[in-house]
């Protein structure tokens, strides 16, 4: 049967909140790209408000596409906090959804755990109005593309539960204008179709750049330099470029991990961060490139 319905909801809070400063500002991507995702939730939420459906079209849903480790969680946290900031209360709610205990092997209970967590539990949760961001990571799990999944081994059940997905989504739009969905997925093929077409905004999260790797290593460099001040300098080592020259074609997440890998070289830097060295992190980069030269090998 899997979880209780209710404990399907991992995170419920009102933000903004300290240890959620930060989060929008540390996924390095086009300005632009935050922007259009924070005026698109914000606009969501006031014209459902005030306009019917069948003027605005819009479902309050977001779809955030893109690799493991490219920052779309974190990115739906720090939209609470800047909804919060931005919007009339100055208050805003995080809800958080594992979609992955909702599926049940039992028939037919996939459909009736989805409706009522959707159209039940997640509103009554947010029923002080206030604006809230629902955030249903890995989203393939319970919208799943209905003809790939006539190949599986219920098709039946995974076809209820996706449609239970749209019906919850067509009316929640209107009769809950202050709910926000952040869809996030690894793999938007496997996505159906009419739930993708119900999005009112879909933000690609590709894997960074050479610039973009500059900048996440900078700004890793920088938070640990709160607590280490001599991370302070080398966080504006010219030498940071040829660093991220070696993890050109790895997530966000590895990138940043790469500062605490590099720290593990010497005991030294182990027992004070503050020794950390542009050698160890150029030491590190060239391992972990070198790393995945040998598992590229081993597997041919």
């Amino acid at each position: 049967m899997g979880l209780d319905v209710a404990e399907c909801v991992t995170r419920n809070e009102q933000v903004p909140l300290p240890r959620y400063e930060g989060l929008w500002d540390s996924i390095v991507v086009d300005r632009s790209v935050k922007d259009r995702l924070l005026r698109a939730a914000v606009l969501s939420m006031e014209l459902r408000a005030t306009l019917p459906f069948h003027v605005t079209a819009l479902h309050g849903l977001a779809v955030l596409t893109g690799p493991p480790g490219t920052g779309k969680s974190t990115l739906a946290r720090g939209l609470a906090q800047q909804v919060a900031a931005v919007m009339g209360p100055k208050r805003a709610r995080l809800i958080e959804v594992n979609p992955h205990g909702l599926m049940s092997a039992e028939h037919g209970q996939s459909q009736q755990r989805v409706t009522k967590l959707l159209t039940e539990i997640v509103p009554a949760l947010a029923d002080d109005g206030l604006p809230t961001i629902v955030l249903l990571d890995e989203v393939e799990s319970m919208a799943v593309a209905r003809g790939a999944a006539s190949l599986s081994a219920n098709p039946a059940d995974v076809h209820r539960a996706t449609d239970a997905v749209l019906t919850a989504l067509d009316d929640n739009a209107s009769q809950f204008p202050h709910l926000f969905t952040v869809a996030t997925t690894n793999f938007t093929s496997a996505l159906d179709e009419a739930f993708l077409s119900r999005s009112d905004i879909t933000v690609p999260m590709p894997l960074p750049d050479e610039v973009a790797i500059n900048a996440i290593l900078t700004d890793a460099l920088s938070g640990f330099a709160t607590r280490y001040p001599a991370l302070a300098a080398l966080a504006g080592d010219p030498q940071i470029r040829r660093v991220a020259t070696y993890l050109v074609g790895r997530d966000g997440r590895a990138v940043r991990k790469l500062v605490t890998d590099a720290m593990l070289r010497r005991l030294d830097v182990t027992l004070d961060p503050n020794e950390l060295r542009i050698d160890d992190l150029l030491a590190a980069a060239e391992a972990a490139v070198l790393h995945e030269l040998e598992a590229d090998s081993a597997a041919k």
